[in-house]
């Protein structure tokens, strides 16, 4: 029995997909595919196949897997093993994972593609099983497969749409010197696309015009739902905003343009970079902003919608209840409920929390707004659009995208199942509120651990993973000598 049937994934459709793409490899000529699953970071690690005229390599991988060290799902961001994996104790805390053993990484056919920069190369998304089939449980996009299936049982789909923030910068210097080697490296030397403190500026669009050009021509070849580009308030700062598609092809679709652009533009001698903060003088910080959106299962209708006539007595401008139906004020309610205990998942670096203290346009307190870019929650749309949304700006560039987006699938639905209902909207999003959000990731750890909705959502094993992750990262950063310095080789060069 093949690890496919062993995972219950084989079967006609899985055979004609997996037929489809070997033909396609083969009528290509492609010399190599590149099998990658996200981490626990968001960043894809994986192995490349080397292909004969048949693929060989290839059809056994979609049938057997391929094999990987399962380390790698327990690294922090400068890929140093949170856990004692020889420790007998080990598998204890994480099942199934001990003595640095192998996992199985089963490529899905359905996410082929041609990687439009890399000659004679194809790329496809695995997840990670275990020997006997079983599903690794510490996956983060499992996490938020398990958290829409939640939300299918109550009859609805989740749509999300981004807006990521982030920074690309003309490479000055590499910093690949063979001397200069170190664990975490020297992030590469840099200089500005745009000076900044201009937004929107068609001039400074005009003065990226290359890069922005690599990154609009291989996002669209990718297949992303690219709208448009544009020009942020920082130095070198960009955004990139997306069109609204269900909520795991967003997620997957963040780990590709990330990861994708990110490559791309090094090949022509760019380094863009993810991190919240890059460590360069007057950088502005960069949020990564959520449009989410319920519709109906059954005829795709938004669950947001407040009918005409269905108003409740008394529901002023600033009642949510104004803009929203009954489900979509409940979810409201719910991510504000947990936005303390979402952070950590949302705002996973030490760098992302000097947003939430005076930063542009970025929150500070759980509040909503009505089209309000200040608050924590921003409802996009009027009454009976059916295209109105809610817009989290709690995140940053660098989150995980399958746990950022559960996170707020874990809160909306508890904000469902208890009819939560949200405070009145803020039209003072920096005044003193009762709810603050966490001022460092050690608080925001502090307020994960709490939450027993997200600890329930995420599941002991990851709960404990990320914790114990976070919280070396944490105690590193407190050990260094120089805190700016590590800070600049634990994010800026690698994300």
């Amino acid at each position: 029995m093949t690890l496919a049937e062993r995972a219950g994934l084989a079967g006609a459709a899985r055979r004609e997909a997996v037929d489809a793409v070997l033909a396609r490899v083969r009528e290509a000529g492609l010399a190599q595919v590149r099998v990658a699953w996200g981490d626990l970071h968001g960043t894809f690690r994986g192995k490349t196949l080397v292909l004969d005229a048949e693929a060989r390599a290839l059809a056994s991988a979609f049938d057997e897997g391929i094999g990987f060290v399962s380390t790698i799902l327990l690294k922090d961001t400068s890929d140093r093993t949170a856990f004692k994996v020889f420790d007998p104790e080990a598998p204890a805390a994480l099942p199934g994972l001990r003595g640095a053993n192998n996992l199985l990484l089963l490529p899905d056919p359905a996410s082929f593609v041609v990687l439009p920069w890399a000659e004679r190369t194809g790329w496809l998304r695995a997840e990670p099983f275990f020997a006997d089939g079983s599903e690794v449980p510490i996956d983060p996009r499992r996490v938020l497969q398990r958290a829409l299936a939640a939300l299918a049982q109550q009859g609805w789909q989740m749509r999300c749409g981004l807006e990521v923030e982030f920074h690309v910068y003309r490479l000055a210097d590499d910093a690949l010197a063979a001397e200069a080697a170190a664990w975490p490296a020297e992030p590469p030397a840099v200089r500005l696309l745009h000076p900044g403190y201009n937004l929107l500026a068609e001039d400074w669009a005009d003065m990226a015009h290359e890069a922005l050009g690599i990154v609009r021509e291989n996002a669209l070849a990718l297949g992303l739902p690219l709208r448009s580009l544009e020009i942020e308030l920082g130095p070198s700062q960009f955004e990139a905003v997306f069109g609204a598609v269900d909520a795991l092809a967003a997620a997957d679709q963040m780990l590709m343009f990330r990861n994708g652009m990110r490559q791309a533009l090094r090949r022509a001698g760019y380094h863009a970079s993810f991190v919240c903060r890059p460590p360069l003088p007057n950088s502005i910080a960069s949020g990564w902003h959520l449009h989410q959106s319920l519709v109906h299962a059954a005829d795709g209708r938004s669950a947001y919608v407040r009918q005409a006539g269905d108003l409740p007595a008394g529901a002023g401008p600033g009642d949510a209840r104004h803009l929203l139906s009954d489900t979509g004020a409940q979810w409201l309610a719910g991510l504000l409920a947990h936005a303390r205990g979402m952070a950590a998942l949302c705002a996973p670096t030490l760098p992302a929390y000097g947003r939430y203290q005076g930063s542009v346009m970025a929150p500070q307190a759980a509040l909503w707004g009505r089209d309000n870019r200040g608050a924590m929650l921003r409802v996009v749309g009027q009454p009976g659009d059916p295209a109105i949304r809610i817009e989290n700006r709690l995140g940053e560039p660098m989150a995980n995208p399958y746990l950022y987006t559960a996170a707020q699938v874990f809160a909306g639905l508890d904000g469902a199942a208890r009819s939560l209902v949200p405070p009145a909207a803020t039209e003072s999003p920096y005044a003193p509120a009762p709810v603050m959000l966490p001022t460092s990731l050690g608080e925001a750890l502090d307020a994960l651990a709490a939450d027993e909705v997200m600890q329930q959502g995420l599941g002991g094993p990851l709960a404990r993973v990320i914790e114990t992750v976070k919280r070396q990262e944490l105690a590193r950063h407190a050990a260094a000598v120089d805190g700016e310095a590590w800070l600049r080789r634990e994010y800026f060069g690698r994300y």
